[in-house]
């Protein structure tokens, strides 16, 4: 018989964060990381997703042991509203085929996991930057909303503090300039990128 926790769809960040809030109680605020992974080490990671999800933490933990400080870059907890500006929509409704929606989340490696553990493969890092490129930042920092991103449930909900709505904006595209910036790095070290939000 399925049990309430198998029944539960963990497919998207926030998924997996309401599932481990309940299994575990209130846990610290989900930060999304970024992170150039060579070709061996991302199927090594795959490797270990698959067959024990649970060592996989440990795994990332040792990789970013590895990493210089030009090699992995983090958003803080605002991916779900970068994503939101890039595309309209949060990152629960994830958007497919979109390399947009592709650029904050990733294509998470595992969709039965409760972390929330993505890649991006070399092959699209090119075509994603040119996306990001021809996005137009400014205009979409303009249509910012604090109110939009409540009624869309945002994570984090910070949405009634619209003191900090001219730093948030800041934030955002500060944010968006580091992703280009670190897209470009993937792109000449020909390195896939690793999504993490944990």
């Amino acid at each position: 018989m399925e049990t309430y926790f198998e029944s539960i769809r963990i497919g998207t960040p926030l998924d997996r964060y309401e599932f481990k809030k309940i299994k575990k109680g209130i846990i610290m605020g989900l930060i999304a990381c970024y992170q150039l992974i060579s070709d061996n080490r991302l199927k090594e990671l795959e490797g270990i997703y698959s067959e024990n999800a649970d060592e996989t933490v440990d795994f990332i933990e040792e990789l970013e042991e590895e990493v210089t400080d030009d090699s992995i870059i983090d958003m803080d907890k605002m991916w779900d509203v970068m994503h939101f500006v890039l595309t309209g929509f949060g990152s629960d409704d994830k958007l497919e085929n979109s390399l947009l929606s592709e650029a904050v989340l990733g294509t998470s490696i595992n969709e039965e996991s409760e972390e929330y553990i993505a890649s991006i493969p070399k092959e699209k890092i090119a075509n994603i930057i040119k996306e990001l490129e021809a996005f137009d930042i400014q205009k979409a920092l303009e249509d910012f909303s604090m109110e939009k991103c409540k009624e869309a449930e945002l994570y984090p909900d910070i949405w009634d503090y619209e003191d900090e709505e001219d730093e948030i904006k800041e934030d955002l595209k500060n944010y968006y300039y580091q992703l280009i910036d670190f897209y470009k790095k993937a792109l000449k070290s020909s390195s896939n990128i690793l999504v993490t939000i944990l």
